[in-house]
């Protein structure tokens, strides 16, 4: 079994061959694919894990205006709504969101209240879509987040991150896949991290690896390397194990079919109460 190697968003060689059946149509890994500038995709990125005050409830204005803001193209209309507080720093948000505009041009925001969390704080749910042609190739972007912001005098000035998801797809066709990750876990915590293609392959080479993704490539926006394998299954499938210290972990999955390539990011919350599973 051959193997090859992601490395700076670029597919090296696309297992060449896999399992002595070459690849149709190799999609190199462009800009667009790094885990965390996914995940930026929806702007108010996590920073405070800390324990906060009640937040108040976002008003509906205030949520329409923030997505009337995200929509707009514009960052000065969405510094307008933001103030510096309590992992909320206004600069880097506007920083993503060029970020985010120059890589997906055509994204579109949709903000919608979330469920209250079990202290009483209200939630929102943010998600973003777009698309992004990279010479022949277009690839889809779909995210989301569920946060739980903070508000002072009508504007947004601290955030917790509940959860985060980002999918990126290339191809023909949107290759249907099950992200069979949980939310949390509990420190120490030994868990799937499971993706799988949701139709047989009837034949088909398939490859794909998964890798955590370290705070510091967050941070910096820095790509892992990811070794692909060729699918003896429908998937990637990994055991892993939470760190014993509350925090979180990122995970970055790659799955790459002759139809085109799925990659995918998801945050796994760890806490040290088994209360706090379900926020």
């Amino acid at each position: 079994m051959s193997q090859c190697r992601l490395s700076r968003n670029r597919l090296s060689s696309i297992c060449q061959p896999l399992t002595g059946l070459p690849m149709r149509t190799p999609l190199p890994i462009p800009g667009p694919f790094r885990p965390r500038l996914m995940l930026s995709a929806l702007v108010l990125a996590a920073a405070c894990w800390a324990p906060a005050a009640l937040a108040a409830v976002p008003s509906p204005d205030l949520l329409r205006n923030l997505e009337t803001a995200l929509n707009s193209g514009s960052p000065d209309s969405l510094a307008v709504l933001l103030k510096p507080g309590g992992g909320l720093d206004p600069a880097d948000v506007e920083a993503r969101y060029r970020s985010l505009r120059t890589r997906f041009p055509d994204a579109r925001w949709q903000i919608s209240p979330g469920e209250n969390l079990k202290d009483g704080r209200s939630t929102v749910r943010i998600s973003v879509s777009g698309s992004s042609q990279v010479g022949a190739f277009l690839y889809r972007l779909q995210a989301e987040q569920l946060l739980a912001l903070k508000i002072r005098d009508g504007r947004l000035d601290g955030q917790e991150l509940i959860s985060e998801s980002a999918t990126l797809r290339s191809g023909s066709t949107d290759l249907p896949v099950s992200v069979l990750i949980p939310d949390a876990v509990l420190t120490g915590q030994r868990y799937d991290v499971d993706v799988v293609f949701d139709n047989p392959l009837d034949g088909a080479v398939a490859a794909g690896g998964i890798t955590a993704v370290t705070e510091e490539q967050i941070r910096t926006y820095n790509s892992p390397n990811l070794e692909l394998t060729a699918l003896g299954g429908g998937g990637v499938f990994k055991v892993v194990q939470a760190p014993q210290q509350p925090g979180s972990q990122t995970w970055a999955v790659l799955l790459v079919h002759p139809d085109g390539i799925v990659s995918t990011t998801k945050r796994v919350r760890v806490v040290g109460d088994r209360a706090a599973l379900t926020p």
